[in-house]
């Protein structure tokens, strides 16, 4: 069956416009109550990142859930894979984190977790939009669900992240401008690389409600690059909204994307033994880190795009490492989500033992030119990928790429976004087929 409201990461729109709107929220808080409360008792753990449209739908699921008998557990603002590690570790039946990630403050979303912090099942999904429909029954007085705010959260989060690398480990000497997109980490993150020994200086971390990915974190790295320069730092690390995401700038201010932190990852376990199998890609990663890891015997497979299909393919293959180009990262041998803070301590402690700079360590893999270009569509009942047009014009594009290169083209899952991504061999056929597809989207499809 078609999910109606969940997306590839839980359900994300533009705040008062259906259904990111208080009703459908406590309605859906309701709905996740009750369906989790057909296993028993049902305690559910809440956090949120810092746009200022989170104390309303926090409210509003704290409403629901208590309506259907489920208890809540309130953590304030935390990153997203803090929520899966909490939920995990505090026992609870669900966690929910109200953030949309890396989009601007006006939009919001949805996301779940399972009480092993991992992404809630189709079918589990499927029920909660069945209840959704169904009239909103509040349980009887005695049986309303209780609130509690848990006090120690951040410090339990602290700790874990930094349990993530070895005891012994001191980052001492290392120079680290961070980033925190005004976004859910900016209280955890710069405790954990200061408890570890580096000088840091933060950057993004004064949320105000409104500028939450507001020319910081991951979807825009110019602030970040500057003071890298400015200060003469090692490097840079920019989180995105909600932390589950990751990029970093070297020293020389050129930027560090998620293949390529990947392969600096895989190379560093793989030369301990600890890889344990390849490496899972998207669609989207780049073919130079295919290449890269091929030529170390390292096997690399494409998923489809996004976090929960790399989290499938890893599990299915019980591997650990995986990932994406945007610097969603998962290391699974230390976490049962993608998480930035933990993605980044991983590639420093790389760092660290292979003696090398980030701008030497990221020369281990040369990327093919790839061009990316995001096209906003007006929303119609036929996906704009089924128009004849368009796919006529992308055969045509894949012929005078040749063999060497590849088109792809694929609807965001959260917003109404076209993503046209072109690689090749040559950086201006590369360029000059990615602007002509996105010029073709703009014309049969314009927002």
């Amino acid at each position: 069956m078609d999910k109606r409201y969940f997306g590839t990461d839980g359900i994300r729109g533009q705040v008062g416009t259906h259904p990111i709107t208080p009703e459908f929220v406590l309605k859906l808080g309701w709905a996740v109550g009750t369906a989790f409360r057909k296993q028993g008792v049902c305690r559910v753990m809440i956090g949120k990142d810092t746009r200022i449209s989170g104390y309303m739908f926090e409210s509003a699921l704290e409403a629901g859930l208590s309506a259907a008998g489920a208890h809540v557990q309130l953590l304030g603002p935390m990153p997203t894979p803090a929520i899966a590690y909490l939920t995990r570790t505090f026992q609870a039946d669900a966690g929910i984190v109200i953030s949309a990630s890396h989009n601007p403050f006006y939009d919001n979303g949805i996301k779940f977790f399972s009480a092993d912090g991992s992404k809630l099942p189709d079918s589990l999904e499927l029920e909660i939009e069945r209840l959704v429909d169904e009239p909103m029954v509040v349980v009887d007085s005695a049986s309303l669900g209780k609130v509690f705010r848990v006090e120690d959260a951040s410090g339990r989060y602290i700790e874990f992240c930094k349990s993530s690398v070895p005891t012994s480990t001191s980052f001492k000497g290392m120079k680290i401008i961070l980033d925190c997109a005004n976004g859910a980490t900016y209280k955890v993150a710069p405790n954990v690389f200061r408890e570890l020994g580096a000088d840091v200086t933060v950057i993004g971390a004064t949320p105000d409600g409104l500028n939450i990915n507001d020319k910081v974190g991951s979807t825009d790295l110019t602030a970040l690059r500057e003071q890298v320069l400015a200060k003469g730092a090692d490097l840079g690390i920019a989180l995105d909204g909600d932390g589950d995401r990751v990029l970093m700038v070297d020293h020389l201010g050129n930027e560090v994307d998620g293949d390529e932190l990947m392969f600096i990852m895989a190379m560093e376990l793989h030369e301990r033994g600890q890889l344990r199998g390849g490496v899972v890609g998207t669609q989207m990663s780049n073919l130079g880190l295919e290449l890269a890891l091929q030529e170390k015997g390292i096997e690399f497979v494409r998923a489809k795009v996004g976090d929960r299909y790399v989290m499938a393919e890893l599990r299915q293959r019980d591997w650990v490492l995986g990932g994406e180009a945007s610097g969603h990262l998962v290391c699974l041998h230390h976490s049962s989500t993608g998480d930035g803070i933990i993605a980044a301590l991983q590639v420093l402690k790389a760092l660290q033992r292979a003696g090398l700079s980030l701008a030497e360590a990221r020369q281990g893999m040369h990327k093919c030119p790839q061009v990316l270009i995001n096209v906003r569509y007006q929303r119609g009942s036929e996906s704009p990928l089924a128009d004849a047009t368009l796919q006529a014009a992308v055969k045509e594009s894949e012929q005078r790429l040749g063999q060497t290169g590849r088109v792809l083209l694929r609807l965001s899952g959260t917003e109404p976004v076209l993503r046209v991504m072109v690689e090749g061999q040559d950086a201006k056929q590369v360029s000059a087929e990615a602007n002509g597809l996105a010029a073709q989207v703009r014309a049969l499809f314009a927002d």
